[in-house]
C-alpha cells in the first residue's frame, strides 16, 4: 500500500504499544498522520494538549509520520486529509467486535475509505492505556509500557503513587 493513512485514538497516554503500530504503518504506508481525538465527552487523564504534545515527542524520530488533532467524525477528518485508509489495532478478540462495528459504521458513512488492521508485537498485545493509568496511579513502573517522557508525565501527574 502506499498513500496516507490516519491513526486516530485518543493516546491517553501514548504506550509503546501504539508506536508499535505507528511504526509498522510507516513500512506500509509513505505518511502516518496520528490523529488526537479531542472528545469534550470523554473523562481523560492527560490534556489534549498533552496528549498531543507527548505524541509529537514521541514520534520525532520515526519518518513520515506527523501528529495533528481533530474534533468530529473520523471519516470528515480523513476525507479533509485527502486521506483513504485508516488504521486500528487489535489486541485481542474483544478488540475485534468493538472496531468492527467501527469500520463497518466508518463504511456505512465513507464507503470510499478502507480501515486496515494490525496487531501489536506480542509483548504489547496486554497493553492498554487504561493499564498503564491504573499503573501510574499506584505508582508502579512504567518504563516497560511507556516511551519516558509518557512515563515522566505520569509520574508528575500521580507524584507519590
Amino acid at each position: 500500500m502506499n498513500g496516507l493513512v490516519v491513526y486516530a485514538g485518543s493516546f491517553d497516554p501514548p504506550t509503546n504499544g501504539h508506536l508499535d503500530l505507528i511504526r509498522r504503518a510507516t513500512g506500509i504506508f509513505q505518511q502516518v498522520v496520528v490523529a488526537v481525538l479531542q472528545n469534550t465527552e470523554k473523562q481523560t487523564l492527560l490534556t489534549f494538549e498533552e496528549r498531543a504534545a507527548l505524541l509529537r515527542e514521541c514520534t520525532k524520530e520515526i519518518p513520515r509520520v506527523e501528529v495533528d488533532t481533530f474534533h468530529g467524525l473520523l471519516v470528515d477528518y480523513v476525507r479533509r486529509r485527502g486521506a483513504r485508509h485508516i488504521l486500528r489495532g487489535i489486541r485481542a478478540l474483544s478488540d475485534f467486535e468493538y472496531e468492527f462495528q467501527i469500520a463497518l459504521m466508518n463504511r456505512r458513512l465513507a464507503p470510499d475509505i478502507e480501515t486496515v488492521f494490525l496487531m501489536p508485537r506480542e509483548e504489547n498485545t496486554f497493553l492498554s492505556s487504561r493499564m498503564v493509568r491504573e499503573v501510574a496511579l499506584f505508582g508502579g513502573p512504567l518504563d516497560e509500557f511507556v516511551p519516558p517522557s509518557v512515563a515522566q508525565s505520569l509520574r508528575n501527574r500521580y507524584p507519590k503513587g
